[in-house]
């Protein structure tokens, strides 16, 4: 070894072991003051210097969440801290939803994770809880993600400010990514019902209201609500059971196009753009596309994706782009074959999410009190003329082959609820004049069609009908609707070389979701919802 290495070995080894000894004899000054300090019966544990504890709280270093390595940690959920859990040690992840010291020497944080909250506690101890632990879990800004070990207890009275009913004793606490310090709103403010801030108002306490459009702007934060992740968990499920009643059904899941060369149901109401030097649509509905896969033998088809509405609508059900759920089907003999499928596919839907989504919808109503939706085992039909006739004799005035307006819809369901005891019902064999073009006029008045609108709380929610599949029938129909048939040639194509009976029908899964749960505003519904005025976030 040359004398160069050895000299700086050797001198590496004695830094070494003068740290060594400097981090021996700071150990031994921590144990006795901490040592001292239990013997005195003296709750604070705090010392000059650095905190012996400090490895059970801090930031927690970048190079630690870059997927460096797998502990093999066990995580346990905020949903399910139950008193089964009592005297155990859990890890936790969760947003620092609240931060409240108390003195020097306590501080209670309540941790939310997916809606769920718990109370989690430092109390300073020895050997377990430093004041300066204390002071660093309280300094954390709210929604800061943070990741807890302790242990649970069960609290004598009821906690109120946190869904689970046990609380944490703080053993660690980290800070695994830190939010601003100062929030655009509170999700605490997002959180709250009408009830409660008239409540506070009576009582002369003015609580912070969060108007729609605030919550749209900041959207990141306003769906971490509880009752937002109630809405969209809900809506998960809607599409969930739609999708595999079908699939029960025998129905295969297509993928259609949502650039189109010409409209798919006639009108103004289309985004127009620019396709490779050509004119160009976004689809209105998979509409077209969902026919000429019956005419290619699929029997019956359903899709669930973005539908596109151009028209200048600024109303609380209205949306520029939402998530259509549609189906179509081969037709054996008459049209009500398409309405069985309505029937029992909302029945069992409605079943199942009151039975599944329990803690979903307590959430929702929370905020946003509502009564359960009230329908029949077996759905309500009434035809388009016996529905006008319960409008008269209920004295509104209504074009007996006009269509229905958002009033007198909302008058008929009112009726209808009185008369059946239902809020779901189907009304059917609507005026030919205010349908498409593809629809089915009916074989024995041909001022009506085989067609049908479905309500929920006196709103319409599905739209439907028997298609037109003789080419020439349709052709004419495309003309009468001031449609260019040009446009649409590749579609009418379809119908040339011999096409089943068919019908389908579209629903909106935002209003389906907004109806259900009584919600004022399909943008409640709508994740990031676009209007004639958003586009953003």
């Amino acid at each position: 070894m040359e004398p160069e290495q050895q000299s700086s070995q050797e001198t590496s080894k004695k830094a070494a072991k003068k740290e060594a000894g400097k981090a021996e004899k700071l150990r031994r000054k921590q144990e006795a003051a901490a040592a001292s300090a239990a013997a005195s019966g003296v709750a604070d544990v705090s010392i000059v210097g650095p905190d012996y504890l400090a490895a059970n709280y801090g930031d927690v270093p970048i190079k630690d969440i870059q997927s460096r390595l797998v502990s093999g940690r066990v995580w346990t959920t905020v949903s399910s801290l139950t008193d089964e859990l009592k005297d155990q040690t859990v890890l936790i992840r969760g947003r620092a939803q609240a931060i409240r010291a108390v003195g020097k020497k306590m501080a209670f944080l309540t941790v939310r994770e997916k809606g769920f909250t718990v109370q989690c506690v430092l109390t300073v101890a020895p050997d377990l809880v430093s004041t300066q632990m204390v002071k660093y879990a309280t300094a954390i800004s709210k929604e800061s993600f943070v990741d807890i070990e302790g242990v649970v207890t069960v609290p004598p009275e009821a906690i109120k400010g946190a869904s689970q009913q046990v609380e944490v004793q703080v053993r660690k606490i980290h800070c695994v990514n830190r939010a601003a310090t100062v929030l655009p709103i509170n999700v605490e403010d997002a959180a709250r019902s009408e009830v409660e801030i008239e409540k506070a108002l009576e009582a002369g306490e003015q609580l912070v209201r969060v108007n729609q459009d605030t919550r749209l702007n900041y959207r990141i934060l306003d769906m971490r609500t509880p009752a937002n992740q109630g809405i969209f968990r809900l809506e998960c499920q809607v599409t969930n059971l739609f999708r595999q009643f079908l699939l029960n059904e025998d129905f295969v899941e297509i993928n259609t196009p949502k650039l189109t060369a010409g409209t798919s149901e006639g009108g103004a109401a289309v985004f127009k753009l620019e396709y490779k030097k050509q004119p160009a649509c976004l689809a209105q509905s998979p509409q077209l596309h969902k026919q000429m896969a019956i005419c290619g033998d699929f029997g019956r088809v359903f899709i669930v994706g973005p539908v596109f509405r151009a028209e200048d609508s600024y109303t609380h059900r209205h949306l520029c782009e939402f998530t259509g759920l549609d189906m179509e089907m081969e037709i054996k003999e008459h049209y009500t074959e398409v309405m069985d499928i309505v029937d029992r596919l909302f029945v069992g839907m409605f079943d199942k999410l009151n039975e599944r989504c329990q803690k979903e919808l307590e959430a929702i109503g929370k905020q946003y009190p509502f009564q359960p939706l009230k329908y029949l085992r077996k759905t309500l039909r009434l035809t388009f003329e016996e529905g006008i006739q319960m409008l008269k004799d209920a004295g509104v005035e209504v074009d007996p082959l006009g269509d229905l307006n958002t009033e007198t819809e909302r008058t008929l369901g009112k009726l209808v609820l009185e008369k059946y005891g239902t809020e779901f019902y189907i009304l059917h064999r609507y005026p030919l004049a205010v349908r498409p073009f593809y629809t089915m006029p009916c074989p024995d008045n041909d001022a009506y069609s085989n067609s049908f609108d479905v309500f929920i709380r006196g709103e319409e929610i599905i739209s439907g009908a028997q298609r037109v599949h003789v080419r020439e029938l349709l052709e004419s129909r495309a003309k009468e609707c001031g449609i260019d048939v040009k446009t649409i040639s590749t579609y009418i194509d379809s119908f040339r070389y011999g096409a089943p009976p068919h019908g389908g029908f579209g629903v909106g899964l935002e209003r389906v979701v907004m109806l259900f749960c009584a919600l004022d505003n399909i943008r409640k519904t709508s994740l990031f919802p676009r209007d004639p005025r958003r586009l953003e976030p």
